[in-house]
């Protein structure tokens, strides 16, 4: 095969790759209850597709295709271990004798990779062992980009996966999705897991490829629960949110306020799934009232055009529900920019009160707009400069030193 050949190949691989390791992972998870061997079947499926799809050509069926050689390396290894003939007899029937998984298999697959992220979120386990667990298992990202991602070394997050699935075995914690009332305990957690993993990916210094492993988890959430409002309302917001991501930094790469974004770069597609899932929203939870804030700004057809008093009143009604500091900073914003700089400042002042934002530079940098939009450009410049030294990001601070260079005299 000619060397654009064999780069198809392997792309057609990652491809398949990104959409069955997944769902490989969860169903051999739910047959042999060995996290493990499931990993290492799916991971094994891939190299052989690696080796022979440059030479025999990628299958019709890619995903069905892995899904086989997966599940024939699973048995291999439990002949060797002597397991117990029922495992080996529900792995034979995984999949139909022409190698080709049915439409009954793949219901079984989507229903295991829910469970799967249930099992994952489990609230017996640490918050960032969770988000591991998500990534590595039902995302299939590899242990060295969640290693980076969550600033710890290969070894220590090899350590910790280890872990979590060991608490998992011996906790007993049950590889289903919970029903009920336990549902509606279980379901806000798993939220929260894929609520940090996209912040992850978003934030300023971020890698993109974890909010786009987060947008696609809530799409298979709200598909398999299309009933729940909160799991649309997080999609929504989602889309919202990435519908940006081309048109966050200029040609120098250094980040853009939304004010100065070119809206015709951004995700007009991914704006209009987000308002399809935003019209199923039926609650007014947190992530409800974040993604009405989002869709406002989302659906401004210019900064300008903005409703601004539509988000404060959103942000009042988000402070009632969930209040913390952060919110209350954010209900600051928007209060200036529809009232005027003044009652922005007042509510920072307020939000202020006994030091709940203190060493926070994001405060800084509200207060330094605010300012700005009064007119005192000078100590705005200051503010700016002041928050530019206290932020980690430096795609941030790069972009509050620009804010105060257009400010200073």
């Amino acid at each position: 095969m000619t060397g654009a050949g064999a780069a198809a190949a392997a792309e057609a691989v990652a491809a398949a790759g990104a959409e069955a390791y997944p769902r490989i992972v969860a169903t051999l998870i739910r047959v042999t209850g060995d996290w493990a061997l499931a990993e290492d079947c799916a991971q094994e499926a891939l190299t052989v597709a690696l080796e022979r799809w440059p030479g025999d050509g990628v299958p019709a069926n890619p995903g069905g295709w892995l899904m086989t050689v997966a599940r024939n390396r699973a048995i291999d290894v439990l002949r060797r271990a002597a397991v117990e003939r029922r495992k080996l007899h529900d792995l034979a029937v995984l999949t139909p004798t022409d190698g080709e998984p049915g439409p009954g298999v793949r219901e079984d697959v989507v229903d295991d990779r829910l469970r799967l992220i249930f099992t994952c979120c489990h609230p017996a386990l640490a918050i960032e062992a969770r988000v591991a667990l998500t990534l590595r298992t039902v995302c299939g990202v590899p242990t060295a980009a969640i290693a980076r991602l969550l600033l710890v070394s290969e070894s220590t997050m090899t350590r910790r996966l280890t872990r979590a699935r060991t608490r998992i075995a011996q906790a007993g914690i049950p590889y289903r999705v919970p029903s009920g009332p336990a549902l509606a305990e279980r379901l806000p957690g798993v939220l929260a897991v894929l609520y940090l993993l996209f912040t992850r990916g978003y934030v300023a210094d971020g890698e993109p490829a974890f909010a786009d492993e987060a947008v696609r988890l809530a799409r298979l959430l709200d598909r398999l629960m299309p009933e729940q409002s909160e799991v649309a309302a997080l999609l929504a917001l989602f889309l919202f949110q990435h519908s940006r991501r081309d048109a966050r930094r200029d040609a120098a790469g250094d980040l853009l306020a939304l004010d100065r974004q070119d809206r015709r770069r951004w995700d007009h597609s991914g704006i209009a799934d987000g308002l399809a899932a935003l019209a199923r929203v039926r609650d007014d939870g947190p992530y409800a009232w974040q993604a009405r804030i989002a869709a406002c700004h989302a659906t401004a057809t210019s900064a300008e055009a903005t409703d601004w008093p539509a988000i404060a009143r959103a942000y009042d009604a988000l402070a009632g529900i969930r209040p913390s500091p952060v919110v209350a900073l954010n209900r600051a914003v928007a209060r200036g920019y529809a009232y005027g700089p003044a009652a922005g400042l007042a509510l920072l002042d307020a939000a202020r009160a006994g030091g709940r934002l203190d060493g926070y530079p994001l405060a800084v940098a509200v207060e330094a707009d605010l300012v700005a939009r009064q007119g005192d450009r000078p100590r705005a410049a200051t503010l700016f400069r002041r928050a530019a030294a206290a932020v980690d990001s430096p795609a941030e601070r790069r972009a509050l030193l620009r804010r105060a260079g257009e400010l200073a005299p």
